[in-house]
């Protein structure tokens, strides 16, 4: 019998047009002979499932149901794909638990701790990992130019604690701009994050791991003539995105290395996406742990994936049947 899968989209941030995207882009890639498939979307109280007539069904939320021609429909699987709240943050993650639905992503902890960038590189850190000096600052709290100057240093990054997509993000030059730099990111977010410019090459690689098999994929290289990987590089092309990688072999292993450690060390579920920037002397930097990655055609887990010479079906196929083996 085939399973009956959700392809969880929406969620209360600004990034829930990326969400639908990446949807529709799950929608395309799963395997259709083995599952039947609805987009879910979400945005605050309305829960609502995409119908094959064009139609939408509420959600039931006491157990995730729905009616389609008369009949009561259950789910056997949640292909969580919000960037941002409240499916990458941990609390829709909660929610299936309760509902004994299993999901594709990370669980509760998880969620939380890569979701909180700066809670996440500091316990990174501990394991030796290298990660950008940064300040965290909460709402209501004030830090005068100075300081920022003193210990962060310029130029820096002044981002959302948590957030995606490049929301809310400013490449400060000047310390003139910090202040409306703390304004705009902490209208996508109570917490913020003050971060070192770190100079270098960015890269990003994903990975997956099931109990029979780990997969880490080719690294892609970033290179954008915007001031830094924006949301107008990530999304309207103003972006060079090279898999694999421009990068000597033996730090292309430690990358691929890193990745699969990281994964192992937060104990992460489904398929994540480390962020980092090569900085002099070969160094690897964290910036960032997606791990509810855009899945778009053009996203970069797709691209890796086609750059192994794998099927992206066959590996999201992989993700579900892990939780039923």
């Amino acid at each position: 019998m085939k399973r009956t899968i959700a392809i969880v989209a929406g969620g209360d941030s600004s990034e829930l047009p990326v969400s639908l995207r990446s949807a529709q882009g799950l929608f395309s890639f799963m395997d259709k002979e083995k599952y039947n498939l609805y987009i879910v979307e979400m945005e605050g109280h309305r829960w609502e499932v995409n119908l094959e007539n064009g139609q939408k069904s509420p959600i039931e939320r006491n157990d995730f149901s729905f009616v389609e021609n008369g009949t009561k429909k259950s789910f056997d699987f949640a292909y969580i794909t919000i960037h941002g709240t409240p499916g990458e943050n941990g609390l829709l993650q909660g929610y299936f638990d309760m509902m004994n639905i299993p999901y594709s992503t990370c669980n509760v902890l998880v969620s939380a701790i890569t979701f909180n960038k700066f809670s996440c590189n500091q316990y990174l850190k501990s394991f030796g990992i290298k990660v950008s000096e940064s300040i965290l600052l909460r709402k209501g709290q004030k830090i005068n130019d100075e300081d920022v100057v003193n210990k962060i240093g310029l130029p820096c990054f002044i981002k959302p604690n948590a957030g995606g997509s490049s929301f809310g993000v400013t490449k400060v030059k000047s310390a003139e701009q910090i202040q409306k730099a703390i304004e705009n990111a902490m209208n996508e977010s109570d917490e913020v994050m003050i971060e070192a410019f770190m100079k270098g090459t960015e890269i990003t690689c994903g990975c997956y791991k099931t109990k029979n098999k780990s997969v880490v994929f080719p690294i892609t290289e970033v290179v954008t003539s915007n001031e830094f990987f924006d949301y107008d590089a990530k999304y309207n092309g103003q972006v060079q995105e090279i898999t694999p990688a421009r990068l000597k072999e033996d730090t292309a292993e430690r990358v691929r290395t890193l990745t699969s450690a990281i994964y192992d060390i937060l104990g992460c579920n489904g398929i994540i996406r480390i962020d980092y920037i090569i900085t002099e002397g070969e160094k690897i930097n964290l910036l960032e742990i997606n791990t509810t990655p855009g899945m778009t055609t053009t996203s970069f887990i797709p691209q890796q994936v086609r750059a192994a010479g794998l099927d992206i079906k066959d590996v999201l196929t992989d993700i579900i049947e892990n939780k039923f083996n």
